[in-house]
């Protein structure tokens, strides 16, 4: 992984999505919309996009992606831009035109597009302890339901 601390939505702030092109780039869920459809990304792919955005403000170097996507382990330059490529082509991207990933060779990568943060709130169920202003949850406030199923009959 990539050393995350607790995920927002476990914090209670929500689900932190990257906005740009036409793209939605969610990290608690784990997905990237291009619109309304979700597009496929291999597990090491999405940790590699996500690295690459939330550090966009600077050059990443190949040995912080690898550090970062494969805990440090020895990765072959083939292997690496095999998932920058499949990166480049998630959203849109080429190695000929790098209008989103940027490689400097020899330095290093940066993601370039323009992105926009949007935080998806929490919903909490009417009566949770959250809405309470409780901020340890309890049983008392979880709400319940039974439910009993019955068999057909014959």
């Amino acid at each position: 992984m990539l050393g995350r601390r607790r995920s927002d939505a476990t914090q209670g702030i929500g689900s932190l999505r990257y906005l740009f092109d036409e793209y939605a780039f969610d990290t608690n869920l784990r997905e990237l919309h291009r619109g309304a459809e979700i597009v496929s990304v291999a597990p090491q792919v999405f940790d590699l996009l996500e690295y690459l955005i939330r550090n966009r403000e600077r050059l990443v170097s190949k040995d912080d992606l690898i550090d970062a996507v494969w805990n440090g382990r020895i990765v072959s330059d083939a292997a690496l831009t095999t998932r920058l490529n499949a990166a480049r082509s998630a959203i849109g991207d080429t190695g000929e035109k790098q209008r989103l990933i940027k490689t400097l060779p020899r330095k290093g990568f940066r993601f370039v597009g323009t992105v926009r943060e949007a935080h998806r709130p929490v919903i909490e169920p009417a009566g949770s302890a959250a809405q309470n202003g409780d901020t340890e949850p309890s049983l008392l406030s979880t709400p319940h339901r039974c439910v009993t199923f019955r068999q057909p009959q014959r």
